[in-house]
């Protein structure tokens, strides 16, 4: 009966010096198991498996079972059944089924999902698998994990094309490789970002030392056909004694510090308060969005005023939000917020209709034009992604408002990012006849030939040069030096954080045309800011 089994199989008998082959098959012996059970392998390794289900009251067992070294290895699935009758000797049929090329192939194509095809390396899933083992070992916290990102392959790719990428990435894999010890685990987790798991020895020094052993592996150029490129990266580091469990959360601690690396020049490791306050300007985000689409959002006014005459001659329109649970949030807090996630573009619309509708409402307010201007403030973000001309003329026309009851401020850190583009802007609105203003000059990139060529006409004194420059003789020379630039080229100039009259005077008799700040008054809200004109202008 065994002889027509296509599989290995045999008979066993447990007698009282041990097990004896009733009866084998032809696969049997040929899968090299042996004939005589004294010197068979099966009995040898899974004797004391076969003896304890011969001589309990099971009927089948299966057992999963690894024949040989770890090259050559066979895998079976061995099958055991006897009959429930009762003898002197019990014994039981075992048959073998040979699965190894199946679990090969699965082998395979699970390296091969774990692996990255352009470097050879761990990809992603693959990080992650080993990560996983190392949170649950022994030393589950002696270990962290780094973020390597390339920062200048995107002008690779872009300027050199795919392959030359490609061979980029496969020369930087091989120096990162060369700059970590063997025990340490290096994937592509993919684009130009590489992840390393790190076994620490001496705590968190040995990541911050490996850190640098990565910059200085990168430092020297890469050749790239006829080009020689600096390639620098950005490293943030996660430590395994700040994960509760979850490897992704390890991965993305340590992307979080990428980020802040970026933004600092230097390698970062992960702060559980850093992430408090990401995590907090997520909810941030999420309430402002909310907060413009239900128009809960005000806009204030704050006046400006001439420092020869104390008359007020124009307001700047300041946001302000106070969330739905009653909380005041400082400007400070969520225009960081709104610009970097884009959100300034709504907000910025949303500011420049409340000040046209303003503008219209003081009017007829006054029974005609009642000469007073409306600043609104620009975002850098905004001048880069919104069409700025076809938004404000729209805004004006909208509600019956002329150009000139209009200006607009832009930061220097808006004119730098694309000068060529932001003065076609700025032209635009010139023809439209609104005034121009730069603000906060002075704490920027200052460059005066954009002074010179583009269609300025008022320079806003930030508030750190103003405030307590009667006591400071620095910040009263620096004031003087933007006066005098104002003046010879023609324009007129702000000071913002004017608080004493003392101050103000002072301004007045350097020349500075206009003044701002909690002397005249706080930002107001609009009804609040006409009453603050005065009866003869009602």
């Amino acid at each position: 009966m065994l002889d027509m089994l296509p599989v290995p199989a045999a008979i066993i008998e447990l007698q009282e010096h041990g097990f004896v082959f009733d009866a084998v098959n032809r696969p049997f012996r040929l899968a090299g198991l042996g004939t005589v059970a004294g010197e068979s392998p099966l009995i040898r390794l899974l004797g004391p498996r076969l003896r304890r289900f011969v001589e309990s009251s099971d009927i089948q067992c299966e057992i999963s079972w690894q024949f040989g070294d770890e090259v050559d290895a066979r895998h079976f699935r061995v099958m055991l059944a006897k009959r429930a009758d009762r003898r002197a000797f019990p014994r039981c049929m075992v048959t073998l089924v040979d699965h190894t090329s199946e679990l090969r192939t699965e082998y395979s194509l699970r390296r091969e999902m774990a692996t990255d095809s352009l470097t050879g390396l761990p990809n992603r899933a693959g990080f992650s698998d080993a990560l996983e083992h190392a949170i649950t070992s022994e030393n589950a916290r002696d270990f962290a994990v780094l973020v390597v990102n390339l920062d200048r392959f995107s002008r690779v790719n872009a300027c050199m094309g795919g392959l030359a990428g490609d061979e980029l990435l496969i020369t930087v894999a091989r120096r990162l490789k060369g700059a970590l010890r063997s025990r340490d685990t290096l994937a592509r987790m993919g684009g130009d970002e590489f992840g390393v798991l790190l076994t620490l020895d001496e705590g968190p020094g040995d990541a911050l030392h490996v850190a640098k052993r990565i910059q200085a592996a990168l430092a020297n150029p890469f050749r790239l056909s006829d080009f020689e490129i600096r390639v620098d990266c950005s490293i943030g580091i996660a430590l395994g004694a700040d994960n509760d469990g979850d490897p992704e959360d390890l991965v993305r601690n340590a992307q979080f510090a990428v980020k802040r690396a970026k933004k600092s020049g230097r390698t970062e490791m992960y702060q559980t308060h850093t992430f408090d306050i990401a995590r907090e300007q997520f909810g941030i985000e999420t309430e402002l969005r909310r907060a413009i689409e239900n128009g809960q959002m005000t806009l204030c006014y704050q006046p400006i005023c001439d420092l020869a005459t104390g008359r007020i001659t124009s307001f700047e329109a300041l946001a302000r939000w106070t969330t739905e649970d009653g909380v005041r949030l400082s400007p400070n807090d969520f225009i960081p917020v709104a610009e970097e996630s884009g959100l300034i573009i709504p907000l910025g619309r949303w500011a420049m209709e409340e000040a046209a509708q303003t503008i219209a409402a003081w009017d007829r307010a006054s029974g005609g034009d009642c000469d007073i201007k409306v600043a609104v403030n620009l975002s850098a973000i905004q001048l880069q992604r919104d069409h700025i001309p076809a938004m404000v003329r729209g805004a004006l026309e909208r509600h019956g408002v002329d150009g000139k009851r209009l200006t607009l401020e832009l930061t220097e850190s808006a004119i730098v990012t694309d000068p060529d583009r932001i003065a076609q802007t700025m032209n635009a609105l010139k023809d439209m006849g609104a005034t121009l203003a730069m603000d906060d000059f002075g704490t920027g990139y200052s460059n005066l030939a954009y002074l010179q060529k583009l269609p300025i006409d008022l320079l806003k004194i930030d508030r750190s040069f103003v405030s307590g420059m009667l006591a400071d003789r620095d910040k009263i020379a620096i004031v003087r030096a933007i006066l005098s630039l104002a003046q010879a080229l023609g324009m007129q100039t702000t000071a913002e954080g004017i608080e004493t009259n003392e101050l103000a005077q002072t301004l007045a008799a350097l020349g500075c045309t206009y003044g701002q700040g909690f002397l005249y008054s706080r930002a107001l809200e609009r009804d609040e800011a006409w009453a603050l004109l005065g009866e003869p202008r009602a």
